[in-house]
């Protein structure tokens, strides 16, 4: 971490100088996405995008962005408190004038907030988390809830040899599901983040009989030296958790046409059976399972559990303000009958008011490298906000209360949610399986908003 302010500003001023022929580019992509829509009789193109969404209208998305963001600024009051004092107190102890906060100190003082009252370790936490017992571990868990069983290929057909390769069955032995495959290490020239691929939708032949279902996992988690194995940080074994969820949904679909599979799911949804997994890797009983010292064998210490718990909420106001910001910077350009509407000045417009941390003066506009405005999420950004709320609500109110291993209530998810992939609107499921409408009052719980008000 740069603690120099002077150091911290030229990393963001050359972070948000690249590819400045990329607001051109967004730009002219904003005027044509309306003129596509309007030919198509609707009014903006988030109303084009968002007709076959859970949301249905930009209003829908507007009025979630516009609570959501009065609810988190109470949370981040706070925060900001606490981050103003800390730079207040380094400014002094250097002699110099405090000026306000700004875009460049937002992850350094974050960061230091965390370290300072959590004292989490991140060297000590990745001994614990060594990627062939974790991986086993979190494949046990989708396999006690979802009931299904994974028996490694040995020998695999593999385009790399880091690539493993699983089956999958029913855990009766039932019936054959599907084939996965982990890509779980960096290589040159492969893609740079963690992802999803499905290789091939699940479908039904005319005689009845299945097609089944590959995908595989892109990641790029640090490799094994000559001394210690793949060690992750807990940040990993959350994104594991994360991209398996995705996986397993694919693999879980049961269509009769392969056009509803995966990619079919609505992009407001598409999140949410991921983020839900995500939970059970803050549950202490579970990684007690599976996080070992990768040299003593002992199990992870409740103490460190215990903080990396009581952290993981910490700022949690200021994040979710940056989410929202990014959502409403989306629907302003989306949204909006303007073909002209100033990209770059919307951004840093919307980012000052948003997510309280001043622009400063100087060149450079994030929006240059806010890929996602190009990748597919135009109009849909608000989708993980939105799909977390879903996931959250899932979670308390069903595996919480019924038991975070219940195979009962897994069973359910997977008939309601999984299995019906992109051929019923996601709203459907949800009801069946919570037995009421979603709401978002257990993710504003679980990240402190409701003690806060």
């Amino acid at each position: 971490m740069a603690k120099s302010e002077a150091t911290r500003r030229r990393m963001l001023l050359a972070e948000e100088t690249r590819c400045p022929e990329n607001i051109r580019l967004l730009q002219e992509a904003v005027a044509l996405r309306l003129d596509a829509a309007r030919q198509l009789g609707y009014k903006t193109h988030a109303e084009f995008v968002l007709e076959e969404n859970m949301a249905k209208t930009p209003d829908s998305v507007l009025e979630f962005e516009k609570d959501l963001r009065q609810r988190l600024d109470v949370l981040a009051d706070s925060e900001i408190t606490e981050i103003e004092q800390l730079k207040q107190a380094d400014k002094k102890a250097a002699n110099e004038t405090y000026t306000g906060l700004y875009n460049w100190d937002f992850r350094y003082y974050s960061n230091l907030v965390k370290e300072r009252k959590h004292k989490v370790n991140e060297e000590r936490v990745k001994q614990y988390f060594s990627v062939e017992p974790v991986t086993r571990g979190i494949l046990d868990i989708y396999q006690d809830i979802l009931k299904l069983r994974f028996d490694k290929v040995e020998n695999p057909p593999v385009w790399h040899p880091d690539v493993t390769m699983y089956e999958v069955w029913e855990a009766d032995n039932s019936a054959f599901l599907g084939h996965i495959y982990l890509d779980l290490f960096p290589r040159q020239g492969k893609y740079g983040h963690a992802c999803v691929n499905p290789i091939q939708n699940g479908s039904e032949n005319s005689d009845g009989s299945r097609v089944y279902p590959v995908a595989a996992i892109l990641a790029n988690f640090p490799k094994p030296t000559s001394t210690t194995p793949a060690l992750l940080t807990h940040d990993d074994v959350i994104t594991l958790l994360h991209e398996m969820g995705h996986l397993l949904h694919h693999i879980c679909i049961q269509t009769k046409w392969a056009h509803f599979g995966l990619d079919s799911v609505q992009h407001d949804f598409i999140e949410c059976p991921s983020q839900l997994f995500e939970n059970w890797g803050w549950e202490p009983s579970v990684l007690q399972k599976f996080a070992a010292h990768y040299k003593t064998g002992e199990r992870i210490p409740k103490e460190l559990v215990a903080q990396l718990v009581a952290a993981k909420n910490e700022g949690a106001g200021l994040f979710n303000l940056r989410q929202v910001f990014f959502g409403m910077f989306d629907m302003a350009i989306h949204n909006t009958e303007d073909a002209n509407v100033d990209v770059e000045a919307t951004y840093k417009a919307l980012r000052e008011q948003i997510t309280r941390f001043s622009g400063g003066s100087g060149p450079g506009c994030g929006a240059a490298t806010f890929g996602h405005m190009m990748g597919g999420y135009d109009a849909g950004y608000y989708g993980y906000l939105w799909a977390k709320s879903f996931s959250a609500d899932m979670y308390a109110t069903r595996f919480t209360k019924d038991g975070i291993t219940n195979a009962r209530t897994g069973m359910d998810y997977r008939r309601e949610i999984l299995c019906p992939g992109g051929s019923i609107d996601a709203s459907v499921g949800l009801e069946r399986f919570l037995g009421r409408a979603p709401s978002s009052a257990a993710f504003l719980e679980s990240i402190g908003v409701a003690n806060s008000q």
